[in-house]
């Protein structure tokens, strides 16, 4: 695939090979970090709203941590795959983009964005219509890829290989790619922004950061998990309405 599809048509496209990729236990880089990242998520007993769910991964690790979750997505296959994986009956499932959210202002107390703002097009109305659909006193955690991993590569892979960076760090690119692992195979399309102008975006849209954590995997067990404890591959923040 070539050029600036919608991120929705992308997704709609690789819906099976995402939902086989992410499922496989350990297989993405969602499980080395899954339980570091629930602690900075924290338990909680409110209503929250996971944007971008895809197969429902992220919806039912909050479920776990104590939420009501509403989960939301723009592509139908995965919308479904969420529903049918669903392991409690409070969750719900609706097919709809980030930047229309079908419910009403103020309307949760937590909204997940798991590394899905680096795969809208639209990053400022998302931002917007999250902070419409928050409440004041609530709070949005992000994860995406780490910036300045996204903008580099280890030249090797020895736990030990230097990390390169290819190009400039700053500015706004569109990346492409297929990845091949254990007989999956997966297409990768979004946008590469540096720091800055997410954390622009989020002060546009009326947040301010309170918390960031570039996070090491839970167990470094493996020479690319080392790799990952040397150079961050994710970036997490929480940030609250202004």
């Amino acid at each position: 695939m070539s050029g600036f599809r919608k991120d929705h048509v992308h997704w709609s496209d690789i819906a099976q090979n995402w939902i086989a990729w992410a499922r496989k236990p350990g297989h993405d880089a969602f499980w080395q970090f899954r339980k570091n990242f629930a602690d900075f998520v924290g338990p909680g007993t409110g209503i929250a709203l996971d944007v971008g769910c895809g197969e429902g991964r992220g919806s039912r690790l909050l479920a776990e941590l104590g939420y009501d979750v509403t989960g939301i997505d723009p592509v139908a296959d995965l919308v479904l795959a969420a529903r049918e994986a669903a392991t409690d009956t409070r969750s719900s499932y609706h097919i709809a983009p980030g930047n229309d959210v079908p419910f009403d202002n103020e309307s949760f107390d937590l909204v997940l964005a798991y590394n899905v703002l680096m795969d809208v097009d639209d990053l400022a109305g998302t931002l917007d219509e999250i902070r419409r659909v928050l409440r004041k006193d609530g709070e949005l955690v992000i994860s995406i890829v780490h910036p300045f991993r996204d903008r580099g590569r280890f030249d090797g892979t020895a736990p030990d290989a230097p990390f390169v960076l290819t190009g400039s760090y700053f500015g706004e690119r569109r990346f492409e790619g297929s990845e091949e692992r254990d007989g999956l195979i997966m297409h990768f399309a979004g946008w590469s922004r540096p720091l800055e102008y997410y954390i622009n975006a989020l002060g546009k849209a009326g947040f301010g950061v309170s918390a960031m954590r570039e996070p090491a995997p839970d167990q470094a067990d493996r020479d690319m998990l080392k790799q990952w404890s040397r150079v961050p591959l994710f970036m997490w923040l929480k940030a609250r309405p202004l």
